[in-house]
């Protein structure tokens, strides 16, 4: 992940490098990586030498449910609904005109927008496509690497820390 406060001048900036350092840790998760690191800041360690790296990398797909006509068309009159109440709301408090009006003129407007909206992709899959699902990138662990300078230091103050 990127971080905004990241520095210009740190090495990794740029084109795609591949990560450099010393191994000081390796964790079956991101969460337990990402409290190494932690851990290492709270100590007032010199974190901008740290790098988490995530190794054997998946696209991991996880199958949410079945979808049927009935679960599209609702699906997308709650979507449409939803953005046919806010645009009425906007175009009922900038004109003069009834705010009710507006409401159910832009509820009626989004319905219909929300219902083509999803009517027709899913009517384009043909019945290869009958789920929702979402997609992820995964590591099988995550290392955690540090320059060779304070390598040491990190991995005697990460076998202190028990995740």
């Amino acid at each position: 992940m990127t971080n905004p406060l990241s520095q210009p001048g740190r090495a990794g900036q740029g084109l795609p490098t591949p990560p450099s350092g010393w191994p000081i840790g390796s964790y079956p998760t991101y969460a337990e990586a990402q409290k190494a690191v932690d851990y290492l800041s709270d100590q007032e360690f010199s974190v901008q030498d740290v790098t988490i790296v995530g190794v054997d990398l998946m696209q991991v797909e996880r199958v949410l449910g079945r979808l049927t006509w009935p679960k599209v068309i609702g699906g997308g009159v709650v979507s449409g609904a939803w953005l046919g109440l806010f645009l009425g709301l906007v175009l009922g408090i900038f004109t003069n005109g009834n705010i009710l009006g507006a409401l159910i003129i832009g509820i009626i407007g989004g319905v219909i927008f929300g219902l083509i909206s999803a009517a027709i992709p899913y009517a384009a899959t043909k019945g290869q496509r009958d789920f929702a699902s979402s997609m992820q990138l995964v590591a099988g662990r995550y290392d955690v690497l540090c320059e060779p300078k304070s390598a040491e230091k990190a991995r005697d103050m990460l076998a202190k820390l028990s995740i």
